[in-house]
């Protein structure tokens, strides 16, 4: 009987990847293609579709194993949760922002990065992030990014 009650436990288990977070959230676009609709449902027509993947993407509401996004500009719709990652990425807003060898102004400076640039983020500290871009790596100005909340720090 104690094996049959393991068993049930194991098979009616959620699996870590669909276990709900707490919104809202951050992500990123897992797939070479997504596609952004309406509404919670394959039968809602779509309102862009993504060939960018690592963009980054606020999450607002979960309903299923669909999760309604919002992108930069502010265009909100829903995905499937399939196509997203855990995976922190962030844009580069503004104007060329300066990537540093240190998580300090007056550090070497190894490359700028234009507006647009979509990398991914970690170590970030609430006012410098690690970014890949790439094969090369650095380090940003936080307030230089679309993907992260003011002050957040990442490990």
């Amino acid at each position: 009987m104690k094996r049959i009650t393991i068993l049930l436990a194991m098979l009616t288990a959620a699996p870590a990847s669909a276990q709900v977070r707490t919104v809202p959230y951050w992500a990123s676009i897992a797939a070479a293609e997504a596609m952004m609709r309406t509404g919670p449902d394959r039968s809602y027509p779509a309102i862009w579709v993504y060939k960018r993947r690592d963009l980054p993407l606020r999450v607002l509401q979960i309903e299923g194993a669909w999760r309604r996004v919002q992108e930069q500009d502010g265009t909100s719709g829903w995905m499937l949760a399939s196509l997203l990652s855990a995976k922190r990425a962030a844009v580069v807003t503004g104007t060329y922002r300066p990537i540093r060898e240190a998580r300090d102004d007056g550090s070497r400076l190894l490359w700028q990065a234009a507006p647009g640039v979509v990398g991914r983020i970690s170590q970030c500290d609430g006012q410098w992030c690690r970014i890949a871009i790439g094969a090369r790596t650095g380090y940003i100005p936080q307030s230089g990014l679309w993907g992260t909340d003011p002050g957040e720090q990442l490990r």
